[in-house]
């Protein structure tokens, strides 16, 4: 039987096709992937972070995992939201509890020592750090010069060797104690005074009441295959109804008026998404946008001559995509996430987790995604499956926070209606509409087309960046066709 693992890390990738070439689940291959990324690229992810995943059998019954840690209940008494230090540390760290529900999900029992032993060994004897961590240590030196306990990442060029100790402790535990230990055993006792050390006033029932809430996902369907998406809070729902405008415009174009179309459909759906959190209202409205009349509506709303301003937000965060199939037809398409690169910028001091600031995308003010207590955060973490004929056909997900979605449309605009394979499709030029950390203004920036000055007619207003570019988000892509396996990740990174 075929079977694949992809992730943006070499070694975490070799690690989950050993796994799955001794007959391991999908789950299992990505869980020891997961954990190793949480090591060898502590600048996107970490077990002090989130997760989102999207799992299926072979008979094409997708689940969605959404390990979404909930506010704190001392968020109550919170008048200031910061996005970095102790004050943006709001929510609990949900990524250990989708390992637990994943494992439980496939009846996979492997041990703890199989599956995060390569983790922590790589913690205590040191990774090499990649180009990516370096280039984000670097972007972020001046601010890193003031953040809770990151001496090592601060002074660990590229090709260094960094030990994470503490880190390398904290996965010994899991392993020796079991993935719950993280919420309601010793390590939490632990995780909770490193949190007090640095005036979160975090309690023991705060972490005992995380939990990753396994639920049916979103779906649409598209040119005779059904995309499937995780629900509310994330922002599943906008890829799905990109690609269901999309369906509903009819056969795909060519050259620059298929470009226009994507990036018209990604405003579109970009309108709908103000109203996303984790209420039953918003999932109730979620459905409601992906109804065959909305879509057609949207659709017919695109000016085919004239480009939509945007209206939108710049949302920073990144994330790893990781994904896994296995000789019994078992998928996993995941993302893990510390929000902004290097999350909180605080590193606790006994378990050496990297905590995230994923409470910082709360608002105050009355309205859609308010901070409370044991609320869960709007997240962008939305990895995907396709099914076709009931089947698993394509597993696929990108980093890239608000360039999730648009990424994903171009992605899977070649992979589907040009049926190219994963490593054509994800070469394909990008795009990113808004604000960027490096680029301010509101524009399109383009990943090199031919289309530019079409595109300039129709009213885009385009920032030009460099083929393969970082900005436009690091993707990967399964593709299964009976025993035919294809997978690929992102040039864009180390894929």
């Amino acid at each position: 039987m075929a079977f694949c693992a992809i992730s943006p890390h070499p070694e975490a990738t070799k690690i989950g096709n050993a796994l799955l070439a001794d007959g391991h689940s999908a789950a299992a291959a990505a869980v020891a992937m997961g954990a190793y990324l949480s090591v060898a690229m502590p600048h996107f992810c970490g077990i002090g972070g989130d997760a989102v995943w999207l799992v299926s059998d072979r008979t094409g019954a997708v689940q969605a995992i959404n390990g979404i840690g909930q506010a704190f209940d001392f968020t109550a008494q919170v008048d200031q939201i910061d996005t970095r230090g102790p004050r943006s540390i709001l929510t609990t760290a949900a990524a250990v509890a989708t390992w637990d529900a994943a494992l439980r999900l496939f009846g996979d029992t492997t041990a703890l020592s199989t599956l995060l032993g390569p983790a922590a060994r790589a913690a205590a004897d040191g990774i090499v750090v990649t180009p990516s961590q370096a280039f984000w240590r670097d972007m972020r030196a001046e601010e890193m010069a003031a953040w809770h306990g990151f001496a090592p990442y601060r002074n660990a060029p590229a090709g260094s060797l960094l030990r994470q100790p503490a880190l390398a402790n904290t996965l010994t535990a899991l392993i020796e104690n079991g993935l719950p230990d993280f919420y309601t055993g010793t390590l939490a006792n632990t995780i909770l005074d490193d949190l007090a050390q640095l005036g979160v006033p975090a309690t023991a029932a705060d972490l005992a009441a995380t939990s990753a809430r396994v639920t049916p996902a979103l779906s649409v369907g598209y040119r005779g295959a059904q995309l499937y998406a995780p629900p509310p809070p994330t922002q599943g729902v906008t890829t799905l109804q990109i690609m269901g405008i999309l369906a509903a415009s009819g056969p795909a174009r060519t050259g620059a008026a298929d470009y226009h179309l994507m990036v018209e459909a990604v405003k579109r759906a970009f309108l709908d998404r103000r109203t996303l959190d984790d209420s039953p209202q918003a999932h109730a409205a979620a459905i409601a946008t992906l109804a065959p009349a909305h879509l057609q509506a949207q659709a017919a709303a695109i000016d085919p001559n004239q480009a939509l301003p945007w209206p939108w937000p710049y949302n920073s965060a990144d994330t790893v995509y990781f994904a896994a199939y296995d000789q019994n037809g078992g998928c996993v398409s995941a993302l893990q996430s510390t929000y902004f690169d290097w999350g909180s910028g605080c590193v606790l001091p006994q378990t050496g987790l990297i905590w995230h600031n994923r409470g910082a995308s709360f608002g105050l003010t009355d309205g859609p995604n308010r901070l409370a207590p044991r609320r869960r955060p709007f997240h962008t973490l939305n990895p995907g499956i396709a099914t076709k004929g009931g089947k698993p056909w394509l597993l696929y997900g990108t980093q890239g926070a608000d360039g999730q979605p648009q990424t994903l449309t171009v992605l899977l605009r070649h992979a589907i209606d040009q049926n190219l394979p994963p490593a054509d499709a994800l070469r394909a030029p990008r795009f990113l509409l808004g604000r960027t950390f490096s680029d301010g203004r509101d524009t399109l920036k383009l990943e090199p087309t031919g289309y530019e000055d079409a595109l300039r007619a129709l009213g885009h207003q385009i920032s030009p960046i460099a083929p393969l570019s970082p900005l436009a988000g690091q993707a990967g892509m399964i593709r299964i066709e009976g025993e035919t396996v294809t997978c690929a990740h992102d040039q864009r990174g180390q894929g």
